[in-house]
């Protein structure tokens, strides 16, 4: 039996709602802002499959992801069909000349041993891990827009 662990964190980013979509919605340059995630290869041979390695340290892990839900500039909902056990949805919010990005992220953890872990260190890891993680997002996303700009002029 496991225990489900659930972090939920935001970052607002100054940039329009559809660049940051652009930029999110191309799963495979997670790498780029997200710390622990090594690589993510979506399935030529089904789109809505990823496979995902996750490595920090001396451990790594993999898994196979299916987007179960997206709806354009809204939310990408996920889950893993075999491997680490986890699920999830990113939302993004309109603010016209910004966007709210809210990150959602659940694993699973065997039973004692999650309640052990979230307690003692493991969720203000993985809660921090995120947050910074959508604090390079926004970074990352400045920085494309100021390029695209300076491409534009």
């Amino acid at each position: 039996m496991s225990d489900w662990l659930e972090h939920t964190v935001q970052v607002e980013v100054e940039v329009p709602i559809d660049f940051v979509w652009s930029l999110w919605s191309d799963l495979e340059q997670m790498p780029m802002w997200m710390k622990w995630i090594k690589s993510v290869q979506i399935l030529p041979e089904n789109p809505e499959l990823s496979r995902w390695k996750l490595a920090s340290g001396a451990f790594e892990f993999s898994w196979l992801s299916r987007i179960v839900k997206i709806i354009p500039h809204q939310i990408i909902q996920w889950e893993s069909v075999d491997g680490l056990p986890n699920r999830g949805a990113i939302r993004f919010y309109d603010r016209h000349t910004s966007s709210i990005v809210k990150l959602t992220v659940s694993y699973a953890i065997p039973g004692i041993l999650g309640q052990i872990m979230d307690n003692l260190f493991l969720g203000r890891i993985v809660e921090s891990t995120i947050q910074a993680d959508l604090n390079r997002f926004r970074d990352y996303a400045l920085l494309a827009k100021a390029k695209e700009s300076d491409v534009e002029t």
